[in-house]
């Protein structure tokens, strides 16, 4: 095997000419800091530095890599505030911050060069160590890149790629096969498991009878076992349990694997072995394929007050996916893990369609149903459809599409359109005709027989190593040391790929000395403080802890807290119950109503909740305790704000060298029914209460049933 080259920025001929073009004193959140703005002569490439005062500065940097570049991604951490502020966070920290566009053009890249990503932020690294060095009249700093999902991805190539860093935190991170695999079952879950949500989820919640199969049918049963092997975590479904249905990246994903292998779409309905092709599969019995006739098409201000996409109103029950709803786990920034990908959808902006007659039935799957218009002056042209209210149809966020408005423009009574969701039925079942040679991909061991043979027909590329967006695929062989966050309920990334890339980093260099890995309860995929509610807490205080433990690591030799016990059985990711068996960074904490799970108990009577708290040695201590009593409404969607309205008293305690708490309050019940309560517990490596910035959470949560 040749020996790996090592990308050099300082001598790539691309990045010799920077140019400052803004170098001015600022103001944020009270900190005094120096901005410098600039980028580099005949590249795309631009950049912000935030320079904190010399007294404060303490040799060192943070470099925030975004999941999807865009033109102007250099500014976007500006708009961010409190808890999610990454600048003043660096600032707070002794480390200037850095940022830039990673030279991109447009919004989700647009490269021609993917490489361009890590290779032009390791110049910037590069160039604001030297601007540094004059600024600060100091020696090198050391610099640390991170960034989650697509981020991530860059962070590793950045990591493994180039010496332009002392040490990476990636998280969320995907395998290389990840894309567009995780979305695609995703959305399969949706369809297939549309009727009994609810029923998993209460299983597998507290209290609950922990078999998730029990009264599913047999198809039901067949795909959750296949989808919950595959790596998706069971746990998530609350969110479908609670009628929040989002397809994620999905549609600016579809149009990429269409390109690719177009033939597939064909032979998924036509050919043995997929799932298509079944007369007898749910796929065929959720096709949908409907004419229709054009009656009037609005595209006035009038329309978005009269359609409010998402309504009740609207057919959005079972399972229909109404792209762009509100869920809160979007910011204006486009700039998160969860949100990135929105830059390319262009919105329905309360555009409407009226059929003389739209489809009808009991169990109408409208998850990505494409209008395509089939005569008149639109013809060839095409929509997405978000909901259906009469005989009324809502045009959703599209992407690859023409601009609503536009279409509708064009479009005349008498005009005849078809409804058709076979495309998006079919990208559904693509893992499947995706199974990796890499035998190190373990999900796949559902489809392959005891030789690793494929036993179903498989496509002619596994498209996820192109889906990266850095030109590379990770090889765990890194220059630095490195800290990956995983969630343990992420719904875009499967949890086992923390697993993935620990196994080929120790394959590479032999061992883990310069790697660890913290897994995270109870957290999704988003990477902003308002992702919370009573189901889930988030995981920014454990990303920023863990930027502050690699840089001890690297500055000082001080060896940050060992990984997460965790084993890896059935695509399931499954942790240790005590404290100090998991070891990690985040605190355990049981929630029980009169010392159970599930409590019964009379309507006006209380029920004594007692929170039990461990955080693993070393990890800090506990700082707050909050309750939340499940009896206020909409406590299931995400971004809730106020969630945990009651702060409760608690009792430190240390057992053998491990910080804890005990908290107890009571609460009464004055209405018959099934109540969740859920306790969120905060907890910080110096017991500081002020430090918003590295307070890590969890949350415990446990039944109430009122009689």
């Amino acid at each position: 095997m040749s020996e790996k080259m090592i990308y050099d920025p300082l001598t790539d001929p691309d990045y010799q000419k920077p140019v400052i073009d803004l170098e001015e004193q600022r103001e944020r959140a009270g900190i005094r800091h120096c901005y410098v703005h600039g980028y580099f002569e005949g590249t795309g490439v631009k950049f912000s530095i935030y320079f904190p005062e010399k007294e404060a500065f303490r040799g060192r940097f943070f470099q925030y890599l975004s999941p999807f570049p865009g033109p102007d991604e250099e500014l976007v951490s500006q708009e961010l505030t409190g808890e999610d502020d990454k600048i003043v966070f660096s600032l707070l920290n002794g480390a200037y911050f850095v940022e830039s566009n990673m030279g991109s053009r447009a919004a989700f890249g647009g490269m021609a060069d993917s490489k361009t990503t890590w290779k032009s932020s390791a110049a910037v690294a590069e160039f604001s160590r030297k601007k540094a060095m004059e600024y600060y009249d100091c020696s090198r700093p050391f610099g640390y890149v991170y960034g989650g999902s697509g981020g991530g991805y860059k962070t590793m190539a950045c990591i493994e790629n180039t010496r332009a860093w002392d040490g990476a935190v990636p998280y969320v991170i995907g395998s290389p096969v990840s894309l567009p695999n995780t979305i695609t079952l995703h959305a399969q879950g949706q369809r297939t498991l549309r009727r009994v949500f609810g029923r998993i989820v209460d299983a597998l919640d507290a209290g609950g009878g922990g078999d998730m199969y029990q009264g599913l049918t047999e198809d039901e049963a067949f795909m959750l076992r296949e989808i919950t092997a595959m790596g998706y975590p069971p746990q998530a479904w609350f969110m479908e349990a609670a009628r929040i249905i989002n397809d994620g990246s999905l549609p600016v994903l579809i149009p990429g694997v269409m390109a690719a292998d177009p033939g597939y779409f064909q032979d998924f309905w036509e050919k043995d072995g997929y799932l298509g092709a079944d007369p007898n599969s749910s796929a065929r019995r959720d096709r949908l394929r409907f004419a229709g006739v054009v009656k009037r098409a609005e595209t006035s201000k009038r329309a978005k007050a009269d359609v409010q996409t998402g309504s009740e109103a609207w057919t959005d029950m079972d399972a229909q996916t109404v792209t762009g709803k509100n869920t809160g786990r979007t910011s204006g920034d486009k700039n998160g893990v969860d949100d990135a990908w929105q830059k390319l959808l262009a919105g329905g902006n309360g555009c409407w369609l009226e059929l003389e007659e739209t489809p009808t039935g009991k169990d109408l799957y409208l998850g990505g149903v494409n209008i395509i218009f089939t005569s008149g002056k639109a013809e060839g042209r095409k929509l997405s459809l978000a909901g259906i209210q009469g005989n009324k149809l809502a045009i959703g966020m599209c992407h690859g599409m023409d601009r609503p408005e536009d279409v509708l423009s064009l479009t005349e009574p008498g005009d005849t359109v078809l409804l058709d969701n076979s495309d998006y039925i079919a990208i559904q079942s693509y893992y499947r005709h995706q199974v990796p040679a890499d035998l190190s991909f373990h999900a796949w061991d559902q489809f392959r027989d005891e030789s690793g043979k494929p036993l179903l027909p498989q496509r002619e590329n596994v498209m996820g190593y192109g889906f990266t967006g850095t030109g590379t695929v990770q090889d765990g062989d890194i220059q630095g040391r490195v800290i990956v966050i995983q969630s343990l309920m992420d719904e875009s990334t499967c949890p086992w790929c923390g697993d993935w890339y620990r196994q080929r980093v120790i394959r590479s260099k032999g061992n883990e000395d310069w790697f660890r890995l913290y897994y995270m309860e109870r957290c999704m995929h988003g990477d902003l403080s308002s992702v919370e509610n009573m189901q889930i807490t988030n995981y920014t205080g454990a990303l920023r802890q863990a930027l502050l433990d690699l840089s001890d690591w690297v500055e000082k030799g001080k060896e940050p807290l060992p990984s997460t016990i965790y084993e890896l059985q059935d695509g399931q990711i499954h942790v240790e119950t005590e404290a100090r068996g998991r070891k990690g960074i985040q605190p355990v904490v049981r929630l029980r109503a009169n010392k159970e799970e599930c409590a019964h108990i009379k309507a006006g009577e209380e029920v004594l909740l007692e929170a039990q708290v461990q955080v693993p040695f070393g990890a800090g201590k506990v700082t707050k305790v909050s309750y939340a009593f499940g009896e206020e409404e909409n406590l299931e969607e995400i971004s809730c704000s106020e969630v945990y309205g009651t702060d409760g008293d608690f009792i430190e305690i240390r057992e053998d060298e491990l910080w804890g708490a005990i908290s107890q309050v009571r609460h009464r019940y004055d209405r018959p029914g099934t109540y969740f309560a859920a306790v969120r517990v905060m907890a910080q490596r110096e017991g500081s209460k002020e430090d918003i910035y590295t307070q890590i959470r969890n949350i415990g949560r446990a039944r109430i049933i009122v009689e």
